[in-house]
């Protein structure tokens, strides 16, 4: 027989980031604990509110099966004396076993022979079991920040209220931080019952949701987000797709409705994301746009977490605090609009960017000199280089701005606003902007020639400046994104395919910070950072499903020009599915095999060779020398390597008309300079012998 397994935990409101993290955990926990004990199930859900979380596992074996264990008792010699009688060694095991010393079974292991003790355990009931597997569930999840309250030593998301565990329709005792579990549930903190009862698993939803709780995530998000569009409807607009803030509201309420606030027009004159900002940020509403998508309307929606009574009183007070958030951005706008943004400048000397790398001045200034410097390596032209420093005096002022210090995730976008309001050049403007860019993994890169040269020289003086104090990020820890900031480096470098060198600019960036002491030296620094960036280029490279073995051949090179090193794993890759690779590479393989234990460079002398499979390959690596390093020059990498497989017969005939470590010392020494030829034609595309053909 199987029955369900119900179990509810009861909590003060949780935060709503919370939620699907902890979810995740005691489906896993869970999963885990039942396979250990033994017990079949049919299927684990995982359901959350702010004020529970529950636990469903359907079809729940009722007993765990018997089993066998099997023990592992001492050595055979040591278990029996010269005389064949059991020895204190092997007396001692079979009673700490429960068994008789006729009863031992005997197994080799390596060569020698140990005891071995058999015995069957009854299978326990899974109500005697579970008490105890679920509170070990409970003590084991993690939350960023969990809380102790009243004179309990155990830490959890909030404040433990209730527990329902029913096992079928039995309540099974458990006692958590005090609290004794029953087959009582709570509803709605408002519209529902505090005192409601659950008979199964099975009714449990049903229950619930007569009291003003939908249990089930799933269910509230297509609910809430099928409301949210008929509302924008009737206000003629429509609500675009937003993950982010419908997961979140999704997990503050127990029963949605969604309903529709307006605002003064007059905002509408205000940059659109002053708006919006306070609106999603702040109060969670979804802001309405026109039906092309294109134009804010003066409307936005929000969900309660109630019945559809007075909806009309829920939306005037959220138009109240809605209006004095407007009339915030609106101030903001019109304070900051009354100066230049150049005038914030001066200041940009009075805040540190970091106590050891110094001010937010200093570093434009730095920022400003790489910039330039990124510029003239991209032969940018005249009207580029002056947009690309004119940007870098401009691009941190709106930091010091009202509109930023209130709203800290709209820097770049005012200051891209606040540029154009001055009359600055568009290019300008919109690097202001760009030069964050990407924030995030799949946002966009920056689209102007400033926005590029501003967005790298930023995250490498950065870089440069943390690795160079040793603050670099171990494990899970990352607290100046310095991760972010180095991929972003690569995304931009490699989307429009800049031929940087990142280890000269890192050193241009060091050089830059004058009169700061640094922890590491200049080439410490360095090497950390090409550390660093071949890391992150592992990992591009992965999730564009090159295989380890060509990302290894590849990043044997020194990771100073990424786009060279990136092209080269991808025609490593093209290269490894070769129509006869794995035969060219058996013999370029023994070749790196030959010389792994030989020291010392030697010379070829044609004076010397003894058979003509030396001549035709020594003529060959001549010519693939001169192709691979043509192809070279244009970046064709895979045209030096279709020369260096056009050696293959020579490679071959090589091989089998000559004995390369012959006993002639000067005849080896010129047969093994002829395979450090070969070997080193691969030299500038990476370790092929890290490649493994079928």
């Amino acid at each position: 027989m199987a029955k369900d397994l119900l179990f509810e935990i009861g909590i003060e409101e949780i935060p709503a980031r919370f939620m699907e993290p902890a979810l995740k955990q005691i489906r896993e926990l869970t999963a885990a604990g039942l396979e250990d004990a033994g017990l079949a199930y049919g299927a684990i859900r995982t359901y959350g509110t702010p004020r529970r979380f529950t636990l469903i596992v359907e079809g729940l074996a009722e007993e765990q099966p018997d089993k066998e264990v099997e023990s592992k008792g001492p050595a055979l010699k040591a278990a029996y004396d010269a005389d064949g009688n059991p020895t204190k060694a092997l007396q001692g095991f079979c009673r700490g076993q429960g068994i008789d010393p006729a009863d031992v079974l005997r197994k080799e292991i390596k060569g020698v022979e140990y005891i071995y003790a058999v015995r069957k355990v009854a299978g326990r009931p899974t109500a005697e079991l579970l008490p105890e597997m679920l509170s070990a569930i409970v003590h084991k999840l993690y939350f960023p920040k969990p809380m102790r309250w009243g004179y309990n030593e155990m830490r959890f998301a909030r404040p433990i209220k209730w527990l329902v565990l029913l096992f079928g329709e039995d309540v099974l005792p458990l006692n958590i931080a005090g609290v004794e579990s029953d087959r009582f549930s709570r509803g709605h903190r408002f519209l529902g019952s505090d005192h409601v009862e659950i008979k199964n698993a099975t009714a449990y939803k049903d229950a619930l949701l007569k009291e003003y709780v939908i249990v089930d995530q799933d269910v509230r998000r297509e609910k809430i987000w099928a409301q949210i569009q008929a509302v924008a409807k009737v206000a003629g607009g429509q609500v675009k797709p937003d993950e982010d803030l419908l997961s979140e509201v999704v997990y503050i309420l127990e029963y949605p409705t969604a309903l529709l606030g307006s605002f003064d027009r007059k905002y509408l004159e205000i940059p659109e994301e002053l708006v919006v900002t306070p609106m999603r940020e702040h109060q969670r509403y979804f802001p309405v746009y026109d039906a092309a998508g294109e134009k804010l309307l003066p409307h936005f929606i929000t969900v309660r977490n109630g019945n559809a009574e007075h909806l009309n009183i829920v939306a005037a007070g959220n138009e109240k605090v809605l209006a004095a958030r407007l009339a915030d951005a609106a101030f903001f706008w019109d304070e900051d609009c009354s100066h230049t943004l150049e005038a914030n400048a001066p200041r940009l000397q009075s805040i540190v960017f970091h106590e050891k790398l110094g001010t937010l001045s200093a570093k434009v200034e730095r920022v400003r000199r790489l910039a330039g410097s990124i510029a003239a390596k991209l032969e940018y032209t005249d009207a580029d280089v002056q947009a690309t420093d004119r940007a870098a005096v401009l691009m941190k002022c709106d930091l010091v701005s009202n509109a930023v210090y209130e709203f800290t995730e709209l820097q770049g976008i005012m200051g891209e606003y606040y540029a154009n309001h001055d009359g600055e050049d568009p290019q300008v403007a919109a690097a202001i902007r760009e030069h964050y860019m990407p924030r995030f993994a799949g946002d966009e890169l920056p689209a102007t020639n400033a926005g590029i040269a501003l967005a790298l020289a930023d995250r490498i003086d950065s870089l440069a400046g943390f690795f160079g104090q040793k603050m670099i990020p171990t494990g899970s820890q990352d607290p100046y994104a310095l991760r972010r900031a180095a991929i972003g480096v690569c995304q931009i470098v490699l989307q429009y395919k800049l031929p940087l060198n990142i280890a000269e600019l890192a050193a241009e960036a060091l050089a830059l910070y004058q009169g700061v002491e640094m922890a590491n030296t200049a080439e410490e620094t360095k090497a950390a950072l090409q550390s660093f960036f071949k890391q992150r280029l592992d990992n591009i490279l992965t999730e564009e499903g090159v295989t380890y073995d060509v990302v290894n051949a590849a990043l044997v090179l020194p990771v100073e020009v990424l786009l060279d090193v990136y092209q080269k794993a991808h025609a490593l890759a093209g290269f490894k599915g070769g129509e006869g690779i794995a035969e060219l590479m058996a013999g370029y393989n023994r070749a790196a095999n030959l010389l792994k234990n030989v020291e010392g460079e030697f010379a070829v002398d044609e004076a010397l060779f003894a058979d003509a499979a030396e001549g035709a390959l020594y003529a060959a690596e001549l010519r693939a020398a001169e192709a691979v390093g043509a192809a070279l020059a244009q970046h064709d990498y895979q045209a030096a390597l279709q020369a260096l497989a056009a050696m293959r017969p020579e490679i071959d005939a090589f091989f089998d008309a000559v004995l390369v470590m012959a006993d002639d010392e000067a005849v080896r020494a010129n047969r093994l300079a002829l395979l450090q030829k070969l070997v080193g034609l691969t030299a500038d595309l990476g370790d092929l012998s890290c490649l493994i053909v079928k």
